[in-house]
């Protein structure tokens, strides 16, 4: 009896021991707030609910199982991973299916997949690799080709189009190169240049691009058009008060106000029904989640380590910030949902991919120090 008590004591350690606990407490938490927000979100369509528990369920484990995956190892996908989502990418572009004027998915026969969401975690790992390989004789050609290896899926994923994904993944593409030592002149040069072009750029954007830039401005040009949504939105969060209106009681969501209430539009949602108060300790707790990979990244023990938990933190940053911004009303409308809170299978497990990385960074580590 002793014997077997020990066994399943020596499983169940060897089970959790590359969980990082602090950070799934966080995460699980935010999940929690999201999963309660998508209810309400959604009073009519509870199999909303129940599949968004489904997925949460699927993303934790695979975020286990590559919590389990040495960082030495994960270094093996970096290429292959890379060049798959590319591939893909360009299948998009030939074959894939268009749906609301966006060719974005690619039919696999028994299901459609979004190959974009690959490249959020593609990107930072092949940058990753590679600046791990040339760290020790890093010149200027070596940022050169990283930008290169950043700019074909970044123009790839905008032309289908996909502008929230395509800022995505430059972002976290960007915050390999600048934690890799990309000199503050070179940054203030490309920003020079961007406002530079922003004109020609703006010409490159397509129609409803520009019309949404121009509705953030002044969204009562068009309030039940392209600015129904900023409006409806920053309704709702006012109206939420202090305290908010109290769970199942916002007036926005449940008339119906709202659009795509229960994913990019869920922090409307939330602001409605629980105010300043709440929104506080939603920023408090993505606050507690970038400082916990923060930290992972700092103590991480090689180049390929450090670079790789450092973008994925400041992926899951510019998540919540852009999101945040456009619901608020002072970002454009572009179309990426809030991390952890917002309904969808695909993004749920792009992200939980990036928590097992983490993970798999911080327990290996211990291990090793051990």
């Amino acid at each position: 009896m002793i014997d077997v008590i020990s066994s399943i004591k020596r499983g169940w350690l060897n089970a959790i021991r590359h969980i990082d606990f602090p950070l799934l407490l966080i995460t699980m938490a935010i999940m929690a707030i999201g999963l309660a927000t998508v209810h309400s979100a959604t009073l009519d369509a509870n199999e909303r609910m129940l599949s968004q528990a489904g997925n949460m369920g699927v993303a934790m484990v695979i975020m286990w199982v590559v919590a389990r995956i040495p960082p030495q190892k994960l270094m093996n996908f970096a290429i292959p991973l890379y060049v798959v989502g590319l591939i893909l990418l360009v299948a998009v572009f030939l074959f894939g299916i268009k749906v609301n004027g966006a060719k974005r998915w690619l039919s696999i026969g028994f299901t459609r997949i979004q190959p974009s969401e690959i490249m959020k975690i593609a990107m930072p790992l092949m940058l990753a690799w590679y600046f791990h390989k040339f760290e020790a004789t890093l010149k200027l050609r070596h940022y050169l080709v990283a930008a290169l290896l950043l700019l074909i899926p970044f123009t790839l994923i905008a032309k289908q189009p996909d502008l929230g994904t395509a800022l995505l993944v430059g972002a976290v593409g960007f915050y390999v190169l600048f934690l890799a030592g990309l000199p503050w002149k070179i940054i203030v040069g490309l920003l020079t240049v961007a406002g530079a072009a922003a004109p020609l750029l703006w010409g490159m954007l397509h129609d409803y691009q520009r019309k949404r830039v121009m509705t953030l401005i002044d969204p009562s040009t068009d309030p039940l058009g392209a600015g129904y949504h900023i409006i409806q939105a920053t309704i709702a969060i006012g109206s939420g008060g202090s305290f908010g209106k109290g769970y199942l009681n916002g007036t926005q969501t449940h008339l119906e106000f709202i659009p795509e209430r229960h994913t990019d539009f869920i922090f409307a949602v939330y602001s409605e029904e629980w105010g300043l108060l709440g929104n506080a300790l939603l920023l408090f707790l993505y606050t507690l989640l970038i400082g916990r990979g923060m930290m992972i990244s700092a103590a991480a023990v090689t180049p390929f380590s450090r670079l790789l938990a450092g973008a994925i933190t400041l992926g899951f940053f510019t998540y919540a910030f852009i999101n945040m911004g456009m619901v608020s009303g002072i970002l454009p409308v572009v179309g990426v949902p809030l991390p952890f809170m917002s309904y969808g299978g695909t993004a749920l497990v792009t992200l939980f991919l990036g928590i097992g990385i983490l993970m798999s960074i911080e327990t290996h580590r211990m291990m090793v120090k051990k």
